[in-house]
């Protein structure tokens, strides 16, 4: 695998750590996460700095019943060991497995041999798989809002650069392309 060269935004990686990213945006984060070490440290880093900050500030009052109630959850016996995750299959990481509950992606045609597999449709927005074969080009298009684009297995490239497994290409409203699946194993 070549070496991941487009990261996760700065600011998505905090919003990650925070627990505040929409589920679509953070399925796509843990997923790049999974596969690259240089966010994986940063978000180490974000993590830990998060602590930090949470250990400095005043203590504040809890109301009694939800003290009782986190109190409560303490005294439950802890699983004897944890649930395993299912681990990587193929061209899908960890978290892209567990969003397809451990089966294989349900493809849906969309034309000239690209094919969509919708992992989440919310208000939020939409994570899916397209899988497009070697030279197709997905017409050209521009957005509404943002996408964010986690190569998987193969590569494209558009008007914005070259992207490889484990490359994200962040798309908002002032980005029009045209990408196009390098030639070698269809682009996911």
């Amino acid at each position: 695998m070549s070496a991941i060269t487009h990261h996760i935004p700065e600011r998505d990686l905090i919003a990650y750590a925070a627990g505040t990213l929409p589920p679509p945006f953070e399925l796509v984060v843990a997923a790049h996460i999974s596969l690259c070490d240089e966010c994986r440290a940063a978000l180490a880093a974000h993590e830990t700095t998060a602590g930090l900050l949470l250990a400095d500030l005043p203590a504040a009052p809890i109301p009694a019943a939800r003290r009782d109630a986190a109190l409560a959850l303490l005294e439950r016996p802890a699983p004897t060991t944890p649930a395993p995750r299912p681990p990587r299959n193929g061209a899908y990481p960890t978290p892209v497995v567990e969003a397809l509950k451990g089966a294989p992606p349900r493809w849906k045609s969309l034309g000239l041999g690209v094919k969509q597999s919708i992992l989440y449709d919310g208000a939020e927005g939409s994570a899916r798989l397209l899988y497009i074969p070697p030279g197709q080009a997905v017409p050209d298009h521009g957005h509404n809002g943002l996408e964010y684009t986690l190569v998987l297995q193969g590569s494209f490239h558009d008007e914005t650069g070259q992207f490889a497994v484990g490359d994200l290409e962040v798309a908002d409203a002032t980005l029009e392309h045209t990408p196009i699946a390098d030639e070698g194993a269809p682009c996911i």
